[in-house]
C-alpha cells in the first residue's frame, strides 16, 4: 500500500512540473535579430483534468478486460462443453468495454483541446 501511495505522489508530481517545465521560448517582434524571451506557464488546473481522466479511462480499461477474462476462465473451467459460447460473450463483452473506454478517452481529448 505504501509503495502504491508513493507512486502517485510520484506521478502526481510529475505531471504537475510538466507543465512549468515545458515553457517555449516566445519571439518578440522587432528588426532582423528576433529576440528570444522565455514564456513562463503556470499551472492550470483546467489543463491538469483532461490527462486524469484519460489516466483513469485506461486504468479501468485495464480492470474491465481483467474482470472479463477472469470470468470467462472461471466459466470455461466449470463447463468446459460450454467453451464456445463463453468465448463468444467474452469476445463482445470486451468490445462493449473498450468502446466504452474510446468514447471516454475520445471526450477527455475534446475536453483537453477545448479547455
Amino acid at each position: 500500500m505504501k509503495s502504491l501511495l508513493r507512486g502517485l505522489i510520484v506521478a502526481l508530481v510529475v505531471l504537475v512540473g510538466a507543465g512549468v517545465s515545458s515553457a517555449q521560448p516566445k519571439a518578440v517582434e522587432g528588426g532582423v535579430g528576433v529576440a528570444v524571451t522565455p514564456e513562463v506557464t503556470t499551472f492550470k488546473p483546467a489543463n491538469f483534468g483532461p490527462g486524469v481522466g484519460m489516466g483513469l479511462s485506461i486504468v479501468g480499461l485495464g480492470l474491465g478486460l481483467g474482470l472479463v477474462g477472469f470470468a470467462a476462465l472461471g466459466g470455461i473451467a466449470r463447463q468446459p462443453e460450454q467453451a464456445d459460447t463463453i468465448r463468444g460473450l467474452t469476445i463482445l463483452l470486451a468490445a462493449l468495454v473498450e468502446g466504452a473506454a474510446i468514447i471516454s478517452l475520445v471526450l477527455c481529448l475534446v475536453a483537453g483541446l477545448l479547455g
